[in-house]
């Protein structure tokens, strides 16, 4: 189907550097449909002059833009909150085209990305520093808050309106100003936003994008890690990456956001709600068709209700509607590219190799095309299989049977990551327990949908550092400078 717009000027294919829209160095990237393959538009794949120009831009238009009043910065972060609601139905057409989620969830991550948006217009104004407690007469203490500088923003196909919002709306608040590189999968929707961002009053050289494809995205980053006029990196993607990310920030000492890659665990205790734990799973694993950083990949079910778990979340599974985002009825969309459906075929097969059971899926659904898998439901999974020691990233739920509270806290924490983690029980005692043992940065206790612009997004261990969202996702988007005045005797 063509891809028909309201406002067909949203669907851009340049460059948005210095307040105007620039082709690239000649090369072109191919944006394409998953559902299809077939061709969207081509965008440029730009390498280091046109990340320099960005670069350049931004530094230029930083001293100016710290000296913007944080109530005028707020202004012009709500006009853009306000034109990308406006604009919902065009930019979930875009998102579902470009990276496959159904068209309802496409929209919906609008509104996810607008609500971030709305929430650092509001916190630009609330960036306060203290007065601290002199320690002998005739002295005041200050704390103040100010811009770390230029910001290089690294955002995921995934969520391509959300994770722009999450890292731009921040730096804009605080009175930063941005380089971005979106996802090669997904760059439509992200120039998109820049360009709302710019109607909205964002001036020339704020927020500037280039656009790369995979194998060219390496020599834009890298001028962007080498320059010190950078001060900070937010990225979110994979944990080598981001290693590859803090490794090159060293020399420059520049502030850094990573969230990076998960291996959430989903517990259900025997004390849970059963149905409302099937509810919460299925909330919390299919969105987006299973291709988020937060969704449980590891499922671990007490003896007692397994079967009754197991049967009720199969029959859940098996009714999923797969289909591409022209249809409105789809509920579980392509993979973003074969790549994808390769690894959570190869996840599959290594489990049933294992010992694993199929209870419903478990095999890639030609007849809709080569980028599509069906929600698969695993039984017997074990710490052994592929699927429990690496991200599937796909809609794909392995069971594994527990016994006791401290097997499973012990199993639910044996992994280098920690970015989410949900359980279901209605002990109160047990709910404390369990949350102060898990060890990750993001808990779920009886609830599967967990992220909200009021609140603090971020992992630990290898899932990174820093937290989006939030006032303590605008703090690491400022420095503290403290002032000490004398001889006020």
């Amino acid at each position: 189907m063509p891809l028909t717009l309201t406002r067909p000027d949203l669907l851009r294919n340049a460059n948005f550097i210095d307040g105007q829209w620039t082709p690239g160095p000649g090369a072109l990237l191919t944006v394409t449909d998953p559902a299809t393959g077939a061709t969207i538009t081509q965008v440029p794949d730009s390498g280091a002059a046109e990340a320099r120009a960005a670069l350049d831009a931004a530094h230029a238009a930083f001293p100016t833009w710290k000296k913007v009043p944080a109530k005028q910065r707020a202004h012009i972060i709500k006009r853009w909150n306000d034109l990308v609601l406006a604009h919902q139905d065009d930019l979930g057409k875009l998102i579902s085209r470009e990276q496959g989620k159904p068209l309802a969830e496409g929209k919906g991550e609008v509104a996810y990305a607008a609500s971030y948006i709305e929430w650092f217009g509001e916190e630009a104004t609330r960036m306060n520093g203290e007065l601290i407690p002199a320690p002998v007469p005739g002295r005041r203490m200050f704390a103040l808050k100010e811009p770390v500088g230029v910001v290089a923003a690294i955002t995921p196909w995934n969520f391509p309106a959300a994770m722009i919002a999450r890292k731009i709306a921040p730096a804009l608040a605080a009175g930063c100003t941005v380089v971005c590189k979106p996802a090669e999968d997904t760059p439509l929707t992200s120039l998109a936003l820049v360009l709302l961002a710019h109607e909205a009053g964002v001036p020339a050289g704020v927020l500037n994008i280039v656009t790369a494809s995979r194998e060219k995205t390496p020599e834009v980053v890298e001028v962007w890690l080498d320059d010190a006029r950078v001060r900070k990196i937010t990225f979110t993607g994979s944990t080598p990456v981001g290693k590859h990310l803090a490794r090159r920030s060293a020399d420059t000492l520049k502030k850094l956001s990573l969230e990076l890659g998960g291996n959430a665990p989903f517990i259900v205790f025997e004390d849970a709600d059963v149905d409302a734990a099937v509810d919460g799973f299925m909330a919390a694993k299919f969105r987006n068709g299973g291709q988020t950083c937060v969704c449980p990949n590891r499922v671990f079910v007490h003896d007692r209700v397994h079967d009754e778990f197991a049967s009720k979340l199969s029959a859940r599974v098996a009714a999923l509607k797969v289909g591409p985002a022209s249809d409105l009825a789809s509920q579980i969309g392509p993979m973003i590219n074969d790549r994808a459906v390769e690894k959570i075929a190869r996840h599959v097969q290594d489990a049933v190799a294992r010992g694993a059971k199929v209870l419903t899926g478990g095999q890639r659904l030609p007849g809709l095309g080569p980028t599509y898998y069906a929600p698969t439901v695993l039984v017997g999974a074990d710490a052994s299989m592929a699927c429990s020691c690496e991200e599937t990233f796909g809609p794909v739920a392995p069971l594994t049977r527990f016994a006791t509270e401290a097997e499973v806290i012990a199993a639910a924490n044996d992994t280098p990551f920690g970015l989410a983690a949900y359980f279901y029980s209605n002990d109160v005692r047990r709910i404390w327990r369990v949350a102060d043992a898990l060890e990750t940065g993001i808990v779920g206790i009886n609830e599967g949908v967990i992220a909200a612009e009021a609140a603090p997004f971020g992992g630990v261990k290898e899932s990174g550092y820093g937290r989006e969202g939030s006032t303590h996702g605008l703090d690491d988007y400022l420095h503290t400078k403290y002032l000490c005045q004398g001889q006020l005797d």
